[in-house]
């Protein structure tokens, strides 16, 4: 599971919101709707994220920390950090890490390196914000059973907050290049779609309750049958520091 919030993109506000931190906790009810394609999909995911806008630029990370009743089951986390191309310019220099950690090697994730471009964009008063992230990405052998090699990244992410503060709809859009890691496709390049829109109720400036739909192809890993297209909702509450 992979989450981008909008605060990522507020890297020309002032510096009264350069800094902003919030914990999640989702319940996923991937596992009841393809309880054959996924029958290990994790049910409880905690989310911790950070923004820091600083003079040059801004950093980001989110760490997904995936649980069951039993034991801590896997970690994923990405670190990204922008320089801003000119004071007052939209576009930002972007260097980012993906990875993860887990139990097995099934559950572990590809460590990948990306490099590359963003827009960063907003409305006056930040109601409205969006970016839009060339990257190229280099994929690196994790485990067993992976191999280096060149990708790219297309990433778009976008923020809305309306009725006067009270509900935020925001998300992100990923396509990326990858290599089918299926015995009969070893090699064999695929497109990767991920999106994970989120809507939230904000009860207070500190407390939301909402949910987040993660909607992809090609993204997971299933041995059951040939789909591809999957939708995993979850049902999810927030505390913002």
């Amino acid at each position: 599971m992979k989450k981008i919030l909008l605060v990522l993109f507020i890297i020309h506000c002032p510096l009264f919101i350069s800094v902003a931190q919030n914990i999640q906790l989702h319940y996923d009810f991937g596992r009841n709707i393809y309880p054959d394609q996924e029958p290990d999909r994790q049910k409880v995911t905690v989310t911790l994220e950070q923004f820091k806008a600083d003079p040059w630029g801004s950093w980001y990370y989110f760490v997904d920390l995936d649980l069951t009743n039993k034991f801590f089951r896997s970690a994923y986390t990405e670190i990204s950090r922008e320089f801003k191309l000119g004071k007052e310019s939209p576009f930002a220099a972007h260097i980012e890490y993906d990875g993860g950690l887990g139990r097995d090697d099934i559950r572990s994730f590809q460590h990948a390196a990306l490099l590359g471009g963003a827009y960063n964009g907003h409305n006056e008063d930040f109601s409205k914000t969006w970016s839009v992230q060339l990257l190229y990405k280099r994929f690196f052998k994790s485990y067993d059973y992976t191999w280096a090699y060149n990708s790219f990244q297309l990433t778009g992410v976008w923020g809305l907050t309306f009725a006067n503060k009270k509900c935020t709809f925001s998300g992100f859009i990923d396509f990326w290049r990858a290599e089918n890691s299926k015995p009969d496709r070893y090699g064999h390049g695929m497109l990767v779609i991920l999106t994970e829109p989120q809507f939230w109720y904000n009860f207070t400036p500190h407390f939301s309750v909402g949910s987040e739909v993660e909607i992809s192809n090609n993204f997971i890993y299933n041995t059951y049958d040939d789909q591809t297209f999957f939708v995993n909702p979850t049902l999810a509450l927030k505390w913002n520091f």
